[in-house]
């Protein structure tokens, strides 16, 4: 669950989304979900950050950016424009994969888990 201190009303979160809102500015923003019924969202977005957050595709999230005491709404922007595709917790076919056992004696010493090259001089 990405907003454990809001979760959605109970019958709004099988319409779910993950979100992603990344501040590429150099100043401080604040990015709020107002137009929910009985929910509100609100976070702090400090510059670079990237922001994971779960809303409904419908809902807009509002950008205020600003100094110490004021803030301006600079954007408005559609949450299914910031919609992310959740990982998966599969990996895909072609990865390969070697499975270790851990009582292999070869793992003992950890220098044979990794092999360097030699160093010429």
């Amino acid at each position: 669950m990405m907003s454990i201190f809001d979760p959605l009303p109970a019958d709004l979160r099988d319409k779910k989304i993950v979100c992603s809102y990344v501040n590429a500015t150099s100043k401080i923003q604040i990015a709020r979900i107002t137009d929910v019924p009985q929910w509100y969202f609100e976070r702090v977005v400090f510059p670079g950050q990237n922001l994971i957050f779960e809303a409904i595709s419908s809902a807009h999230v509002e950008i205020h950016t600003g100094m110490m005491a004021s803030s301006i709404l600079s954007d408005t922007i559609p949450c299914v424009q910031l919609q992310v595709e959740e990982a998966s917790s599969t990996l895909p076919n072609w990865v390969p994969i070697k499975h270790i056992d851990p009582l292999d004696p070869q793992f003992e010493e950890p220098s044979t888990l990794v092999s360097l090259p030699e160093v010429v001089s």
